[in-house]
């Protein structure tokens, strides 16, 4: 078990969520769910909870009403390798909710997220500071990341 869990907090959604999640990422589960009985409070056989994994990472969902939503402060990064895999997870992750700059999007529930190919971590390191530079201002001018523009950028071509 994870000593750390993501929590989330949905507002009746959370198996659409958990459902939508699992089929978005390549390597991800459903764990185990838990349905309201007789008792409540939710309505019998729904969702309380759900645990799934998304590429090995645990996360925890709870139906728990619409006192808290989500907000940008807490993210969620996703390290892609490859353009198809940014282009994939962008078109994706963002139908019914919002694309932002710099490889940010907010999903259908609310939920933030970066996707960010590993390549621009490694151009923005550079010892080359000119180089590093001329990648985050090409970065600060994209939505999705175009990681052939990345590498214009820091080729200076």
């Amino acid at each position: 078990m994870q000593k750390i869990t993501p929590f989330l907090w949905f507002d009746g959604k959370a198996e659409e969520a958990m459902n939508f999640y699992v089929s978005v990422f390549k390597n991800s589960k459903v764990v185990r769910v838990t349905r309201y009985g007789e008792g409540g409070p939710g309505a019998k056989g729904t969702v309380m909870s759900a645990t799934f994994q998304l590429e090995g990472q645990d996360f925890f969902a709870l139906n728990g009403g619409p006192q808290f939503t989500f907000s940008p402060a807490i993210s969620f990064f996703v390290n892609c390798e490859t353009q198809q895999e940014v282009d994939e997870l962008w078109e994706k992750l963002s139908e019914g909710g919002s694309k932002d700059r710099c490889g940010w999007l907010n999903d259908k529930y609310g939920l933030s997220w970066q996707i960010i190919p590993s390549v621009l971590g490694k151009m923005l390191q550079d010892k080359d500071a000119e180089k590093a530079k001329r990648v985050m201002m090409a970065m600060l001018q994209m939505e999705k990341i175009d990681i052939a523009g990345l590498k214009r950028a820091y080729e200076q071509r």
